[in-house]
């Protein structure tokens, strides 16, 4: 099991000034990135024994980050096509 963070900018480096511009732009961008921090930031404490919870709950919560980072990299790659034109 890999205890890592999972962080947007580590996980999409090569969309570091894309993010950036979209959290300053972007009010929704903004909150999903904020959430999916939060879910990570969740995730790793339970994965190094911080907290402790159910497997059921931890999965779910690791279901939700993948959602979040799906929608955001959605956004980035929107972001992308449309500055690339």
């Amino acid at each position: 099991m890999s205890l890592e963070k999972h962080d947007l900018i580590h996980e999409l480096p090569e969309y570091k000034e894309a993010i950036h511009l979209l959290k300053t732009n972007s009010a929704h961008f903004a909150k999903l990135f904020d959430e999916y921090h939060e879910l990570d930031h969740e995730v790793h404490r339970i994965e190094t024994g911080a907290e402790n919870t159910s497997d059921d709950y931890l999965e779910t919560l690791k279901k939700k980050r993948l959602n979040h980072k799906d929608q955001l990299f959605a956004m980035i790659r929107e972001y992308e096509a449309s500055t690339a034109s």
